[in-house]
């Protein structure tokens, strides 16, 4: 199988020394179903997705990137947690302890994690019947948040066919074969090797020759920039009270969700991530005035996924956005944040910012590997690109299923880094062809040693999405 991209290869080798993996929430109605049947099911449906068979392969000293081989389903992809009571609160906890761990994609890169019968749900009346909360963990050298999507949509829908043409990977007409054992796959590795060695040279005379096209295009970027004819890139801004230096890997996770439903967040000419990045706005500045931090100016970071057919399977940039923390009228501070975000959104399109992707597409593998391995991740700079991080996917509409249970609701959270000790997710699901199950939810994920009282942040952050729409309502949804 070929190799896999160095945006891929830099996810899997910054696992080796961060959490990174992708968490992505699903909570289904509670059929009743065994945990055996609901295993079974896990293994008949994943055997028909290419993207969940698979393994990868690494390439001795790093000569050459890693591959994807096939590799079966195994009996320990399928955890069910049995805590010593099935509430929310305890899943929460549960789930912050999930948040800091790390798969190892060489040996599997997804796992799905099962909690039944749990009471107590945001969005659900108190005297709901318990749910289904199931959680996929998957590597992001697999997946970025959009094609974790398509994945995972795959996995909860009934009809095989169908799954396999959303997850982007061609449908397979028989298994694939499992991977080469013992000397078959250490000679395969052995090979790759060599091959690498060999194509090293004209790699490093590749990159020379794309570094140097690189550099001409950012200096007509520079050109077009000042003329006004492109948006100029997002500020920096200095770190924060949530941007403490830590030890990479010791965070403290903990999170919080808001379930919503698409009418409680919808305000004229704004998107939900406006909205959201509009609240963020709010709540954090409050949170620090709190802490007796003097706030000037926030930003927040949006990943943006980039098109294309053949890219690799990490497709997108981050966007460095401004939310405008000194604008007293709500109105037109959502205003001017949905016009930075469009300015990002423009500048991250443009093809000359597709130069440096071309230098990365050609680096050797060696020298990847040792840049990511040198660089300080336990450090924060004098200037970042954001105190904070908003990450929107719209997982698609709400047919899903587990076991016969419909999907309810679904969440998704964004990782901790030396930077981000507090991050923000936002996943949606559109109403079904019989107009059910739309809802938004509004995850906080949280270093509880950076940001101890996490529910009282998340108090702000209601209050804040409240407060925006009484503001647009009074207006009459005119700024």
């Amino acid at each position: 199988m070929s190799s896999v991209a160095p945006q891929d290869a830099t996810m899997y080798w910054l696992s080796k020394r961060t959490r990174n993996d992708l968490f992505l929430l699903y909570c289904f109605a509670d059929s009743g179903s065994p945990a055996a049947e609901l295993r079974e099911l896990v293994a008949r449906r994943s055997a028909r997705i290419p993207d969940l068979r698979v393994r990868l392969r690494e390439v001795p000293a790093d000569l050459g990137y890693p591959s994807w081989i096939p590799c079966d389903f195994a009996a320990e992809q399928f955890v069910e947690h049995l805590p010593t009571e099935s509430n929310w609160p305890t899943v929460l906890n549960e789930l912050g302890k999930l948040l800091g761990t790390v798969l190892d994609a060489a040996v599997r890169p997804w796992r799905l994690h099962l909690f039944r019968d749990v009471i107590g749900v945001p969005g659900q009346p108190p005297d709901a019947a318990p749910v289904t909360v199931v959680v996929l963990q998957m590597s992001h050298a697999l997946a970025d948040g959009r094609r974790a999507a398509r994945i995972a949509r795959a996995l909860f829908s009934e009809s095989d066919t169908a799954d396999q043409e959303r997850t982007g990977s061609r449908p397979r007409t028989t298994p694939p074969r499992s991977a080469p054992a013992g000397f078959a796959l250490l000679d395969a590795a052995r090979t790759a090797a060599a091959v690498g060695l060999l194509r090293m040279p004209i790699q490093v005379m590749r990159t020379a020759v794309r570094g140097y096209h690189a550099y001409r295009s950012q200096r007509e970027l520079a050109e077009l920039t000042a003329a006004g004819q492109v948006p100029a890139p997002g500020p920096d801004f200095t770190p924060s009270l949530v941007n403490p230096s830590a030890e990479v890997g010791d965070s403290d996770h903990r999170v919080r969700m808001i379930v919503r439903t698409p009418d409680q967040l919808r305000i004229p000419d704004r998107t939900v991530t406006v909205v959201v990045l509009t609240a963020v706005s709010l709540a954090l500045t409050r949170y620090l005035h709190s802490r007796g931090a003097q706030v000037d100016r926030l930003g927040a970071q949006v990943p943006m996924s980039l098109p294309g057919a053949s890219a690799p399977r990490n497709n997108y940039r981050s966007l460095g956005v401004d939310l405008f923390v000194g604008e007293p009228d709500i109105r037109l501070r959502s205003r001017r944040i949905a016009d930075a975000l469009g300015d990002r959104i423009a500048r991250a399109g443009h093809p000359l910012l597709a130069a440096q992707d071309r230098v990365t597409a050609v680096v050797p593998a060696a020298l990847l590997r040792r840049d990511i391995d040198r660089y300080p991740l336990d450090t924060v700079p004098d200037s970042i690109a954001g105190h904070t991080v908003v990450s929107s996917v719209h997982r698609g509409p709400a047919d899903l299923t587990f076991g016969g249970g419909r999907v309810l609701f679904t969440a998704g959270f964004p990782a901790l880094g030396s930077v981000m000790h507090l991050t923000h997710g936002v996943h949606g699901l559109s109403a079904d062809t019989e107009g059910r199950g739309a809802t938004i939810t509004i995850s906080i994920h949280a270093d509880s040693t950076v940001l101890p009282d996490i529910d009282a942040y998340a108090e702000l952050l209601v209050a804040a999405l409240g407060e925006i729409a009484q503001a647009h309502e009074a207006a009459g949804g005119v700024d």
